[in-house]
């Protein structure tokens, strides 16, 4: 059976499935099976971050510093196969991740496992730099070259040429997973978050009755506004335009838009925390006493201690997973189409990667989260209407919070940013809508990528084309969606890609060290 037919039977199965049984089953993948409450994929994400780390001495600290040079073109050699130099492969991840988990990720695992949630993403991310290493290393190491003279890597062909043919059933689901995944993390999360911050901002400027944010209803089942629809449709558009000029136009894209937006979010998170910096030690408190000693007042809470701590670790690991898809196999794909001889020096650059996104930025988020206080609103309802800084400190003073609205998401970190550079300006929100436009556009841009190649993989490069229409109508389906339906269906995508790309790893940890001894042994110095 070849990999056509393997690809239409396994979305035949997935399309049975999802109407047999809905998108609970797929959820399931977060929490069951599980071992003694903790769910498997925990076990597996962390386990193999782990082991591989071991395994290979500790690559994400050993390697640091031969990744940041050759980042910074000190090894590149144009005339070497590929189709990115490694700063553009780098971005072109980055873009991918650096998003809507840096910004409304790390408040979603504050608001449901409360600050402790912060350490989880750490800890996934010290590990995730190993995996990071690992999927990307392998990815080099067994990509192919296209008939028209591109690359063509990632998990699936890492399983099928390193693992061998019989193993082409795990390739499969991987490929269609990532197809799952884009359309819907990497997609339709990313369109509908946009679309969420610039309604909360029209709501502000014009009231909800206006004509274009006033909610309207086709046949009694459709329902929808005027201004989620425009967003969509502009939104699609410029998507559509870089896409469609195929993976040089994205990292020409990602190349700019990446650092651009980075500096800016770093920067205005800076100034929040040089104002409250008399706040950071006991934001740093906040998060110890949350990992071992859980406050019972945040929202996911419940069931005991035990039960608590649990929600927390998941949470913080669930959205460090999302923040910067270490052991996905998904930034794995962009850098393998970098311009090397050499697999394991584009797995150094790879493990920047966390570090920038979780590290760095996701940091960034939480201790701005926790030192202008907006965290307590796990305790208690604040709402982020002009006035409510004032009215949140005259709530906290008087202890009495009753009639306030929940807030979540981008809107949590947007009410953070407003308080904390209240002392410059009191638009410091709109940073926030301003990065969601940035970071999840350049996500967007990026997954289509991951698609492409997923496609490819498994109908031919015929196939790209279709899917690059299907992933901007998809575009413009994200910014007029149920975000509980987006966040579960991304979720599970996530976990079913995770499973695949752990067993290749696991699977070729052996040959990955040999690689790596070779390398680093026989003077990579000299190594054009």
């Amino acid at each position: 059976m070849d990999r056509r037919q393997s690809g239409f039977i396994f979305f035949a199965l997935i399309i049975f499935i999802l109407y047999a049984f809905g998108v609970e089953l797929f959820e399931k993948v977060w929490s069951f099976p599980s071992i003694r409450k903790v769910p498997l994929m925990v076990i597996a994400l962390v386990g193999t971050g782990i082991l591989a780390t071991i395994r290979l001495g500790f690559p994400q600290i050993k390697y640091l510093k031969h990744g940041i040079n050759v980042t910074a073109g000190k090894y590149d050699n144009p005339k070497d196969e590929g189709d990115l130099n490694h700063f553009q492969a780098l971005t072109t991840a980055l873009s991918a991740t650096v998003g809507v988990g840096n910004i409304a990720g790390v408040a979603t695992a504050i608001y449901y496992g409360g600050p402790g949630a912060l350490f989880w993403m750490w800890i996934t991310a010290f590990f995730g730099t190993t995996l990071k290493y690992a999927e990307c290393t392998l990815s080099l190491k067994y990509r192919e070259i296209n008939s028209q003279g591109f690359t063509a890597g990632g998990p699936m062909y890492t399983i099928e040429n390193g693992m061998g043919k019989k193993w082409k059933w795990l390739a499969v689901a991987f490929a269609g997973f990532a197809i799952i995944c884009s359309f819907a993390t990497g997609n339709a999360i990313q369109s509908f978050t946009i679309s969420d911050q610039i309604y909360s901002e029209s709501v502000q400027a014009l009231g909800a009755d206006h004509f274009l944010n006033a909610n309207r209803t086709i046949l009694g089942i459709l329902n929808f506004n005027i201004q989620q629809v425009l967003v969509g449709l502009i939104l699609a558009g410029l998507v559509g335009s870089v896409i469609l000029g195929g993976i040089k136009r994205i990292g020409q894209v990602t190349g700019y838009l990446a650092p651009i937006m980075a500096v800016i979010y770093v920067f205005s998170s800076t100034l929040v925390l040089i104002y409250h910096s008399d706040k950071i030690g006991e934001a740093f408190t906040l998060i110890y006493n949350g990992v071992f000693n859980p406050t019972a007042t945040v929202i996911g809470a419940g069931g005991g201690a035990i039960m608590t701590m649990l929600n927390t670790m998941l949470m913080g690991i669930k959205r460090g997973l999302y923040s910067n898809e270490a052991g996905q196999g998904s930034a794995a794909i962009a850098h393998s189409a970098a311009k090397t001889n050499y697999p394991v020096r584009e797995g150094a650059v790879a493990m920047l990667g966390p570090y920038i996104d979780t590290i760095i930025i996701c940091t960034l988020t939480g201790l701005v989260i926790l030192c202008t206080g907006a965290w307590k609103h796990t305790e208690y309802f604040v709402s982020i209407s002009a006035s409510s800084i004032d009215e949140f400190n005259n709530a906290l003073s008087v202890n009495s919070f009753q009639g306030m609205n929940l807030i979540n998401g981008s809107l949590l970190t947007s009410f953070a940013f407003k308080s904390g550079l209240s002392w410059i300006f009191n638009y410091g929100d709109k940073i926030i809508t301003l990065s969601v436009l940035l970071f999840a556009t350049s996500t967007a841009i990026s997954w289509s990528f991951y698609g492409d190649r997923a496609t490819e993989y498994l109908f031919g490069e015929k196939a790209i084309y279709w899917y690059r229409i299907i992933y901007i109508i998809f575009v413009f389906i994200g910014a007029n969606a149920s975000i509980e339906a987006v966040w579960a269906f991304g979720d599970a995508a996530l976990g079913f890609m995770t499973f695949p790309n752990l067993i290749s790893i696991i699977f070729l940890t052996g040959a990955l060290k040999t690689m790596t001894k070779e390398y680093f042994t026989n003077d990579f110095e000299s190594k054009g």
